[in-house]
């Protein structure tokens, strides 16, 4: 069974009279006890939406959540067992860092001994033991952050939710915190639902992730399966990057690309093919005939855009090779599909927005 359950959930902001607007349509989805699920999508998508119904903050217009198989559509979010970590961490700046993380359990009316035992517990699994005194003002943004999830974790709660709590950092310390977090979720083993935007954190925190487009959810699976399947053009492209390429697929071929075999029926289909999957070759090698418009290096790595006459260039990315030049604007090149098994072939209607 699993721990959380979203069973086709609909909300809709704004009144029928003056246009009411869905942000919630029919999404249903399960996370299983122990593991991190992020909801990813673009601004708008509803996955800010979706955990706040967990949380308790918003209330379905249709549908059930269920926690550990109990339904809680209707009950008070002060009742849940839901932990929340908020995007601007919310803290208080007139207590002090076991101010902030003892509150909630005040609130509840703890002793004091079981207080201070529970939050030099919180404090320590964050490593904040030393700043225990200090204010939030006092504090880097990534330790206020920290202060932020043990403040949730010192209620004990059967789950944690985080919404989108790397925003206020700067690059560096994003993906250092990202790391932190996985590690410090895996260590309580607590389920949790993170929301993000960014297809890089989802890939580094999650063990499953649902795609959201438009109020729907568009795909549920770990990561790296999604990233090498994605089941539309949206997905395939919101994952990482991708190339998306009308092509008809006839005998059993993909037309434009012989030496790509097609396992679909004979017609019209969207190829999609990641970056890394396409290497540049000599002009007049089997595959694509362009000329290249845009070539840089990344340190490590370099990428290649090459006009092909499609709607969009071609883009390649390769490991450098130290030494290597990049490629003259302008120049004739071929390109080629590295691995076959790894271009995906969808049908036209896949290639849309839902």
């Amino acid at each position: 069974m699993a721990h959380i359950e979203f069973d086709a959930i609909s909300k809709s902001f704004g009144s029928k009279s003056f246009g009411a607007t869905r942000v919630l349509d029919r999404c249903s989805l399960a996370v299983e006890k122990g593991r991190v699920m992020t909801l990813l999508g673009p601004s708008g998508c509803g996955k800010t939406t979706l955990l706040r119904t967990l949380a308790g903050f918003v209330a379905p217009d249709a549908g059930t959540v269920r926690l550990g198989g109990v339904d809680i559509t209707d009950l008070p979010a002060n009742r849940r067992q839901v932990g929340f970590v908020f995007q601007n961490y919310a803290l208080f700046p007139h207590l002090t860092v076991a101010g902030n993380v003892a509150y909630g359990l005040k609130v509840r009316r703890t002793s004091r001994h079981e207080t201070a035992e529970r939050v030099a517990r919180a404090l320590d699994l964050v490593g904040l033991t030393a700043q225990a005194d200090r204010w939030p003002a006092q504090l880097s943004g990534g330790q206020q952050q920290r202060v932020a999830i043990a403040r949730a974790l010192v209620l004990e709660p059967a789950v944690l939710l985080l919404d989108e709590p790397f925003n206020a950092l700067d690059a560096k310390l994003r993906l250092a915190m990202q790391v932190e977090l996985r590690k410090l979720i895996a260590r309580v083993g607590i389920t949790s639902i993170f929301v993000t935007h960014d297809q890089t954190e989802a890939m580094t925190l999650s063990d499953d992730v649902a795609v959201m487009q438009g109020g729907r959810i568009e795909q549920v699976g770990p990561p790296l399966a999604i990233y090498d399947r994605p089941a539309t053009a949206f997905v395939a492209g919101f994952i990482g990057r991708a190339n998306l390429l009308p092509v008809r697929v006839a005998g059993g071929r993909v037309a434009e690309v012989p030496a790509l075999a097609a396992t679909t029926g004979d017609g019209a289909r969207i190829l999609v093919v990641r970056p890394e999957n396409l290497a540049i070759a000599g002009p007049g090698a089997a595959g694509w005939q362009g000329r290249v418009v845009f070539a840089s290096a990344l340190g490590p790595t370099t990428e290649i855009e090459v006009d092909i006459g499609a709607a969009e260039p071609l883009r390649v990315a390769a490991t450098r090779r130290a030494g290597e030049a990049l490629p003259p604007l302008g120049q004739a090149v071929g390109v080629q599909v590295v691995d076959p098994a790894g271009a995906l072939l969808l049908a036209p209607g896949d290639a849309h927005d839902r």
